[in-house]
Order: C-alpha cells, then structure tokens, then sequence
C-alpha cells in the first residue's frame, strides 16, 4: 500500500481521455463493475447470464464514449445510464413493455444487509415481479444508489416520476411479501 488515497472517478476519467490510461479504466470498472451487475441482474429478472452480458456491453460502451462523459454528474451515474440503456435496447430487441405508465405503478425495497438468504431470494422474486418503470426506479435508487434526482436523470423520467415508482413499488413489495405497514 502507498498510503497515497484512491484517485477520484473524475481524475481516472480524465488519466483515461487526455493519455489513453487503459489502467485508469480498469480501476473504473473494478471499482463500479458490482454495482452495475447487480443493478442489471434485478432489470433482467434475475437473469445472471443476460446481466453480465449487458455489464461487458456497458463498460465496452463507457470505453468508447468516455469523451462524452460531462463532468457535471457522479461517474456513476453517467454509467448507470449507459447501463440503463443496453437493458433497455436488450428489450426494445425483445419486444418488451418498455418503463411503464406513472399512472399505474407501486413502492420500492428496503437494503438486503442483514436479510437471511430465504427473505433474499422472496424479495428477488418481488422485485422480478414488478412493472420495469418500478423496477428500474428501485435499481437506480437503492442498487445504484442515486438519489432520486440522479435517477430522474439517469432514467431520462421526472423527479415526480421516480417517487411515484419508488413509493408505488415499495406499497406493491410489501404486499407481496406480507409486510403491510400497521395504519
């Protein structure tokens, strides 16, 4: 150990875009590649072998279009989006019911730190089973761990939007998993 701190996101981003720095990107994705599988693995249903997929495609795109990358949002989220993205196109290509209508959505789930290994795999279930708007909105915030601003952002949908899904998916988690809130 150097005893010298990790470089910020935005100082890897630049090594990466003003000398090429294939290491600067490898410490990108190290540093964010379980965040993103695990992000894509609730967008894909579980689907373990689809979200590693559209991980490799994630960062191949971040490579190719890091120059892009404006300084004003975290690293992460910019990555997020492109994340967002190949799932989306994965589904577009799938000819799936794309982010649903804010009108007909529900509430999002609690950390899983602490949750024994059944309430796990109960609560990957429920998270399966929700509408993608919802999904994605509980990915962003609580897997990617963007605030509600930075997934409206991410999401290209209004900040009203993302609490709508997030408060609707959480009410339809609940549910689910029987934990109905005492009135």
């Amino acid at each position: 150990m150097t005893g010298r701190p990790e470089p910020a996101d935005a100082e890897l981003v630049l090594a990466v875009v003003v000398r090429d720095d294939r290491e600067a990107f490898a410490r990108l994705v190290h540093r964010h590649q379980s965040m993103v599988r695990s992000v894509l693995r609730r967008l894909a249903r579980g689907d373990h072998g689809l979200a590693d997929d559209l991980a490799q495609e994630t960062f191949l795109l971040a490579w190719r279009n890091i120059r892009s990358f404006r300084y004003d949002a975290r690293f992460s989220t910019w990555l997020y989006r492109i994340a967002l993205n190949a799932w989306l196109s994965h589904a577009r290509k799938r000819r799936e019911v794309l982010l649903d209508d804010p009108d007909d959505a529900p509430e999002a789930p609690p950390p899983e730190e602490g949750i024994p290994a059944a309430d796990r795999i109960d609560l990957e279930r429920a998270l399966a089973g929700l509408p993608d708007g919802e999904r994605a909105a509980i990915a962003a915030c609580y897997y990617a761990d963007l605030t509600h601003e930075e997934a409206a952002e991410a999401l290209g949908i209004p900040l009203g939007t993302v609490k709508t899904h997030i408060l609707r998916a959480k009410a339809r988690l609940r549910a689910k998993l029987g934990k109905e809130e005492p009135r």
